[in-house]
């Protein structure tokens, strides 16, 4: 079973996009900012990562390039689920090492679709 680790400061954001993917069959685990989500991804295991960009204690995009610094990480796909849309942000996202980049509002159809494109 491919096992996501959705970070997200937002409670009802985590639970939306968790319910999402477990009805679609994906294993799920949660953290709410950057820097829970780095401690609970050294456990190991995940085959994607969905991430906001704006988040207490670590952002989105320091997380995104510390993950890039772990070996089991360098391939991982790691999107970003976030308010942010200018070009900048998402020059940003790309230079740390993200995969992808979704504004939110989070559209079901649209995140499974992406996940199906980048989780081999």
């Amino acid at each position: 079973m491919t096992k996501i680790l959705v970070v997200d400061d937002s409670n009802s954001i985590r639970d939306m996009v968790s319910f999402t993917l477990k009805g679609a069959g994906y294993e799920t685990v949660e953290a709410r900012d950057g820097q829970e989500g780095l401690n609970t991804a050294q456990g190991g295991g995940f085959d994607l990562v969905i991430s906001d960009v704006n988040m207490p204690n670590m952002d989105g995009i320091s997380l995104c390039q510390a993950l890039r610094k772990l070996p089991a990480f360098k391939f991982t796909p790691i999107l970003m689920l976030t308010t942010e849309s200018s070009g900048d942000m998402k020059e940003r996202g790309k230079a740390a090492g993200a995969t992808g980049w979704l504004v939110k509002p989070f559209n079901p159809e649209k995140l499974l679709a992406t996940i199906k494109r980048v989780v081999r």
